[in-house]
């Protein structure tokens, strides 16, 4: 198996990049796109557990814009072949002083595209 393939690594990394843009903008139909539409497809987030592309779409639907705000760090994407990778980061947000928020998304390369099909974003205290 071949890791970070660069053109593969750039195609991921561009809709890493996608995706933030996205959360940022509280584009809630943009975010949805980005996961699998399927119902095991999982987000397991700061407060809640999510199972399939509904419950992930409502909860980006019900969800408040205000404090999404947040700069990124130490991210890492690694790609495995030509469809499978694994993008990983920090964010601080300033709606939430002190802590540090988790990011790990996995995203697999399906019929229609780059799809996340697993992430899961989690919250400590700053170390």
């Amino acid at each position: 198996m071949q890791i970070d393939l660069p053109e593969v690594l750039a195609e991921v990394t561009a809709e890493f990049e996608r995706y933030e843009r996205a959360l940022m903008a509280n584009d809630v139909d943009g975010l949805t796109a980005l996961f699998a539409d399927d119902h095991r497809t999982i987000r397991y987030g700061a407060a809640e557990i999510l199972y399939g592309a509904k419950e992930i779409h409502a909860f980006r639907a019900g969800r408040s814009p205000a404090g999404l705000a947040r700069t990124l760090s130490r991210t890492v994407i690694t790609t495995y072949g030509r469809d499978f990778a694994v993008a990983s980061t920090l964010f601080h947000r300033p709606s939430v002083p002190g802590k540090v928020g988790r990011q790990m998304q996995t995203w697999a390369r399906l019929p229609q595209g780059w799809r996340i099909v697993a992430a899961h974003v989690s919250m400590m205290d700053e170390v």
